[in-house]
């Protein structure tokens, strides 16, 4: 089973719950605006993806911050503003129970996550 984090007015996680659904793969929805994100989540997210995955530099949540939060970010300080403001967690961030985290959602991550899906089929 999945936990698939992010935004329900994303586009990108709606095609991604889409493409679960079109293949079969259980999983929950977890908004992290409307539910909240705890920091041990997203340090957690992290440790398995590395920060610089997680934390999305592209959206207007980043470029609306003020620059000096944005102009020398290291890990302990992105961690922090993510967990400040969840928009800046790049998404869908999927969980699995067995605690395997993929992070967005291109080809390399589909393929991951039907690898990640026929083993617990097994």
């Amino acid at each position: 089973m999945l936990t698939v984090y992010g935004l329900k007015n994303c586009d990108t996680c709606r095609k991604a719950l889409r493409w679960l659904d079109d293949h079969g793969i259980a999983h929950r929805f977890h908004d992290v605006r409307a539910d909240g994100i705890a920091l041990a989540d997203i340090r957690r997210f992290a440790k398995a993806a590395g920060w610089e995955t997680l934390l999305n530099k592209a959206g207007t949540t980043w470029r609306g911050l003020p620059k000096g939060k944005t102009a020398q970010v290291g890990e302990a300080d992105a961690l922090k503003l993510m967990a400040e403001h969840p928009a800046l967690i790049k998404r869908p961030v999927f969980e699995h129970t067995k605690g395997a985290i993929v992070v967005g959602f291109r080809d390399a991550q589909k393929a991951a996550l039907q690898a990640l899906a026929e083993a617990g089929r097994r």
